[in-house]
């Protein structure tokens, strides 16, 4: 899969309102239940895929939640059906982005966070088009809105992406200019990057590229981790990175 070379726009007319995610797995904690986090797979993929490694993450006071995503024609196959947070043709800052349907996802991890726990954190992250939704949900917590304008409630403690890229970078920017509210907010949000440069799928200057939008628009809290040579897949070292990172700035209890 590569989206470089794709000319297909995306947000192409598809039904939202008959697109239903797939199942959820979850991986309870084994210790006292401190945070959950909604880990999102990527481009034709599925929960379950990403539920057996959490399982083995050094976290017993973390509660992961593994939705899969709803089926649906990507322009980036053609328009061929698989599961997807949202429609994507080309990864460019000339890419129409597919705002409804990352409305509807980033909605579906606030419902899945929603009846959550009081005292309990709670966190998104993903790999590649899952780190592209955890993205796109921080920047629905800064601004306290989905980008239709409806109140997104969910107060978010941390965000992860791996070998993502941020939607609507475009406009991000130019939006929180003078919003002091949504400025304070993302400032205030640790988020961790990782992305490879031997990445062939999501290239690393997307990544990069993300890390100093996010940055320069008040995402002040913001670590990148680069990983020389690493593909469009994960590693025990950035694994590894991760879990010493949302032990951190999550202040969890045992390991």
């Amino acid at each position: 899969m590569s989206f470089s070379g794709s000319t297909a726009g995306s947000g192409s007319g598809t039904t939202r309102t008959s697109l239903e995610f797939g199942r959820t797995h979850v991986v309870r904690p084994k210790g006292k239940h401190e945070a959950t986090i909604v880990w999102l797979h990527g481009l034709g993929d599925k929960g379950s895929s990403w539920s057996q490694l959490l399982e083995s993450f050094p976290l017993p006071n973390v509660k992961w939640i593994c939705p899969t995503a709803p089926t649906r024609p990507v322009a980036a196959f053609g328009g061929f059906p698989c599961t997807a947070w949202f429609d994507v043709g080309d990864i460019s800052e000339d890419a129409p982005d597919d705002l409804e349907g990352l409305d509807i996802s980033a909605a579906h991890i606030a419902n899945l966070l929603s009846t959550e726990p009081a005292d309990v954190k709670l966190c998104v992250g993903g790999f590649s088009m899952g780190a592209a939704t955890a993205l796109y949900s921080a920047t629905c917590h800064a601004f306290s809105q989905y980008g239709n304008g409806s109140p997104y409630r969910v107060n978010l403690s941390a965000v992860v992406g791996l070998s993502g890229w941020l939607p609507c970078s475009r406009t991000l920017r130019r939006r929180m200019q003078g919003v002091n509210d949504a400025v304070r907010r993302a400032a205030s949000l640790p988020i961790l990057l990782c992305h490879g440069t031997g990445d062939d799928v999501v290239a690393y200057q997307h990544g990069e590229k993300s890390a100093r939008i996010l940055s320069s628009s008040g995402f002040q809290n913001l670590t990148l981790r680069t990983y020389e040579g690493l593909g469009h897949y994960t590693i025990p070292e950035e694994t590894d990175e991760i879990c010493r990172w949302l032990s951190a700035n999550l202040c969890l209890g045992g390991t």
